[in-house]
């Protein structure tokens, strides 16, 4: 069933019940506990009462609550309840008088020998005004709170919709990004080695085809973002020397799980671009480990003095999109860090997920 017909099905229920409650009361419940036969018109004039509390209730409901005191008319709204506070007491006065039922109602408990108190005609029923305020707080309080869930909805959908377009927006700016550079490298390759950078086109459209098809949904298996890493890392390794050494170690999958595409190649890529001298050695290295979901990513790279500017200005449009990717996808989840060794003159970024329900959203 449709959930919005299934709410609208079980609100009505809801209302139903509790109309039957106050039926149950001014039908049943307070009449039979005088003991006595009642003549029809007492019957009447309790039908006219609660037909009266259901119109109080749906007029404040669907009137003055929504014009009055949600458009700050809160003064306004205090008049007319007070208003209809002292209308009723009138209202029901002239039923009982058109209905002859003080005199009908003296003469059943006088057969009946229950004494009855005298009742002026001008006095006003107190247990009739105490319900009519009590129906005008309940019709208040249900509509302010589902005016507060309908507000609470409508935020969360637009907060999807931002955080979707958001990203639709991020993952066109990283993919460009990371192709504009892979494509320079093979265009340098083609100069030196033709057959190494037929090998690199073929690596690459398979990289583009898992871009472009096995991404669209906003997740993807870790096995597929593990295999797209190594692809990436041996076309790069084409255009290395031996000065730099590539090493990565992938998690070992006992199930694959699904996470969101191109979080962990910004970092990477980052590391080639300023962990690459052409005469001194260097090292850049990739870990990937999941327990008990929690996924971990570390990429060290050797650091040179001329890149040196990086650990302060740490940055691009690539990692600065990511990290923004990882507080919208997994808020709260996530931990980041990106620090220098003092030692070892290395740079580490350290990167956590757990990847428990994670809220991703498909554009």
């Amino acid at each position: 069933m449709n959930p919005v017909k299934s709410r609208a099905y079980i609100t009505i229920l809801l209302h139903l019940l509790v109309w039957m409650l106050f039926a149950f009361i001014l039908l049943f419940y307070q009449p039979l506990s005088w003991n006595i036969p009642l003549p029809y018109q007492f019957w009447i004039k309790q039908s006219g009462v609660l037909i009266m509390l259901v119109a109080v209730f749906y007029i404040n409901s669907n009137i003055l609550v929504p014009r009055l005191l949600m458009k700050n008319g809160n003064f306004g709204f205090i008049v007319v309840i007070l208003a209809i506070l002292c209308v009723v007491g009138p209202l029901i006065n002239m039923l009982d008088e058109s209905l002859h039922l003080p005199e009908l109602m003296d003469k059943a408990f006088n057969a009946s020998g229950v004494f009855r108190p005298h009742r002026r005609k001008d006095r006003l029923d107190i247990f009739l005004i105490m319900m009519t305020l009590m129906i005008v707080g309940i019709s208040t309080s249900v509509t302010l709170i589902q005016k507060w869930q309908a507000d609470k909805q409508l935020r969360e959908a637009l907060e999807k919709e931002k955080i979707g377009s958001e990203l639709s927006f991020l993952k066109a700016q990283i993919n460009p990004h990371f192709f504009f550079n892979t494509l320079n490298n093979i265009y340098a390759l083609t100069h030196v080695d033709v057959e190494n950078s037929r090998r690199a086109l073929h690596k690459l459209s398979r990289m583009m085809r898992y871009l472009l098809y096995d991404t669209q949904a906003g997740i993807t298996p870790l096995s597929k973002e593990v295999s797209f890493i190594v692809d990436y890392l041996e076309l790069m390794k084409l255009r290395l020397n031996d000065t730099t050494k590539v090493s990565f170690e992938g998690p070992l999958l006992s199930q694959d799980i699904q996470i969101a595409p191109m979080l962990f190649l910004p970092y990477i890529e980052n590391a080639f671009k300023h962990g690459v001298s052409a005469v001194a050695p260097s090292v850049i290295a990739i870990e990937l480990s999941l327990q008990d979901k929690v996924l971990e990513m570390k990429v060290t790279n050797t650091i040179f003095n001329e890149n040196a500017e990086i650990v302060d200005s740490y940055g691009g449009i690539g990692l600065s999109n990511t990290k923004r990717r990882l507080d919208l996808l997994y808020p709260g989840k996530h931990t980041f860090s990106a620090r220098k060794t003092e030692d070892s003159n290395e740079f580490i970024v350290h990167l956590t997920l757990t990847l428990d329900d994670p809220e991703l959203y498909s554009r």
